[in-house]
């Protein structure tokens, strides 16, 4: 039987095996037994392997409604973290067939244009940062399966939630600050109206409360470095005595604090002390480097598509927080006696 030169169809199937196109159809679609008799269908198994014949699965998976297709939605990429988050949910889904597509939400104009003519007919699910929440309803997110990345799993619009246990990780950077002797603290909190910042604040909130003697200040900035120097250099110019650390939502909001400082003429971490969190490839790049809480990314990445996974297989998602850690590095020292 003569191979053609061009991609054989499920008609040159058919007239190979002497069957119809339907019989083609049930056979190669695992759906013949009762309707074609077993010899039937191995003759048509073999005119398929002769042909060399390989059914459209993405035309199949569009009429089933399965694109085998997951939609991660994430804030404006401004920093490494949420690509690390793609890589990881990437690695898991191919490892089951599926594709991620990255659909950034940028930040400041509201949620970017559909994507997709309708999500819902182009997706099979869709895994969401909290950051990243009101993209959902302009793209109808919210209708489809769902997993919520550092989301209230009280409160979360997903079937699962997948978290960092970022409380954690300010009590480990708490209690670090107060074992060098550190009692009054500026906040360099991000200004982002989200669950994952709201923890960090009443976490830490909570842990120098319960110490005697402590206080924290709390500066708001956006996630930049130049909204994070403004703020840091806005609090530290205001009367009152002055912090002796300063305690970053963000790495990136770390390296504006350690500008304002310098504009300052105060040494890190002689006269102040900065802590950050993520852990980003910049953690390291200034200097001294940062005293940091590694959140593992790609971890993160593939935790959230193993629980979407679980949700389209109707099975119960793998629970428990991902562990952080608190890196130490030059940035951090006891505070200065006076």
């Amino acid at each position: 039987m003569a191979r053609s030169s061009t991609r054989p169809t499920s008609r040159d199937v058919a007239q190979a095996a002497g069957v119809s196109q339907a019989a083609v159809s049930l056979v190669l679609g695992d759906k013949w037994r009762g309707r074609v008799s077993e010899t039937t269908a191995e003759r048509v198994r073999d005119a398929a392997r002769e042909l060399g014949y390989r059914p459209n699965l993405a035309a199949r998976n569009l009429r089933l409604g399965h694109t085998r297709t997951v939609l991660l939605v994430v804030p404006a990429l401004t920093t490494e973290f949420f690509a690390s988050v793609y890589t990881g949910a990437a690695r898991v889904a191919a490892d089951h067939g599926f594709g991620v597509v990255l659909y950034p939400s940028p930040e400041g104009i509201g949620p970017a244009p559909d994507p997709f003519a309708s999500a819902q007919a182009a997706l099979d699910g869709v895994i969401a940062s909290s950051m990243a929440a009101d993209a959902l309803t302009a793209i109808r997110g919210d209708q489809l399966p769902l997993v919520m990345l550092d989301s209230d799993p009280e409160g979360s619009l997903g079937a699962a939630t997948v978290n960092l246990d970022i409380t954690d990780g300010i009590r480990q950077v708490t209690q670090h600050l107060l074992d060098l002797g550190h009692r009054r603290i500026l906040h360099l909190a991000a200004d982002v109206p989200s669950w994952t910042f709201e923890v960090r604040a009443r976490e830490l909130a909570t842990r120098m409360s319960a110490v005697r003697g402590t206080q924290v200040r709390t500066a708001r900035a956006p996630i930049s470095i130049e909204g994070a120097l403004a703020a840091t250099e806005a609090a530290l110019t205001t009367p009152g005595p002055r912090p002796s650390a300063v305690v970053c939502d963000d790495d990136k909001l770390a390296a504006g604090a350690y500008k304002a400082l310098r504009r300052l003429g105060l040494r890190i971490p002689d006269d102040v002390s900065v802590t950050g969190v993520d852990d980003l490839g910049l953690a390291t790049a200034i200097d001294p480097e940062l005293t940091t809480v590694r959140l593992d990314a790609e971890r993160f990445g593939e935790h959230g598509m193993q629980a979407l996974l679980a949700v389209l297989e109707g099975r119960e998602p793998e629970g428990g927080d991902i562990p952080v850690e608190l890196v130490v590095r030059g940035s951090t020292a006891p505070p200065r006696t006076t």
